[in-house]
């Protein structure tokens, strides 16, 4: 799994020379930053990437805000329906992404939010939502509910115990649901390829340029969408594994 990963990643630090070289070394003899240095100042790669962070950042928003107190509904409350609930959350993740985008789409196109961030943000909160949700669920169950009623107990109302309470506890969390939102929303394509035409995300411009792009763009393009997932790998291991119940040591 490692080995596609590093040979982007030395192709994209390696000089034109190198990368027109045959047969090619299995390390580059001499690094360069031409590579990414021409990929991030080629026509659109900027706005793609500032429009592929504001539509991470709102999805994370919109997926917490909308996911997060139906999350602790679930955890909390006892209601008939609630495992029907639960699948029926899981469809939105079974369906592939076309049949959701282009009747979104076409919802769009009415509502003239077309080929907007707001249009890609509205697809992607869709995808991560049942995610938000599910993971949401199971961290407000590892938060024990007699805190909460020991606050109630002392004076604060159900808002405050959970906000002074549940939410500090579950911050970790919270935190790794943002991020991993905020991971597929950044890796999404397809979807935001459908809602988009000229203010596409970082990931949508690579796929449409790659048919006439150079060898070089490729291995640069590659290598910028790859980083946002390391870092989520490195970063977020620990609570990741914690919330599924295991110990990392």
């Amino acid at each position: 799994m490692a080995v596609p990963i590093v040979l982007v990643a030395l192709s994209a630090v390696s000089s034109r020379e190198a990368l027109n070289r045959f047969p090619k070394p299995p390390v580059p003899e001499e690094f360069s930053a031409d590579t990414l240095v021409s990929f991030f100042r080629a026509t659109g790669t900027a706005a793609a990437l500032g429009n592929s962070v504001l539509a991470g950042l709102y999805t994370v928003f919109w997926s917490l805000v909308v996911g997060a107190p139906a999350g602790y509904a679930l955890a909390r409350y006892a209601f008939r329906g609630r495992d029907a609930y639960q699948v029926f959350v899981l469809l939105v993740r079974a369906l592939p992404i076309v049949v959701l985008s282009v009747p979104l789409a076409t919802i769009f196109l009415r509502l003239h939010i077309y080929d907007t961030v707001l249009a890609v943000t509205l697809v992607h909160t869709v995808l991560a939502l049942p995610t938000t949700v599910l993971i949401t669920a199971s961290i407000f169950v590892a938060v024990p509910a007699d805190l909460e009623e020991a606050a109630r107990v002392f004076g604060c109302t159900r808002w405050q115990a959970a906000r002074r309470v549940v939410v500090p506890l579950a911050l970790p969390g919270l935190a790794a649901s943002s991020i991993f939102t905020f991971v597929l929303s950044w890796n999404e394509i397809l979807g935001a390829t459908v809602v988009t035409l000229s203010h596409r995300t970082l990931p949508a411009q690579v796929l449409t340029a790659l048919g006439e792009a150079s060898t070089p763009y490729r291995f640069a393009g590659g290598f910028a969408l790859i980083v946002p997932a390391l870092l989520f790998i490195l970063v977020m291991r620990r609570y990741l594994v914690n919330m599924w119940g295991t110990t990392l040591r």
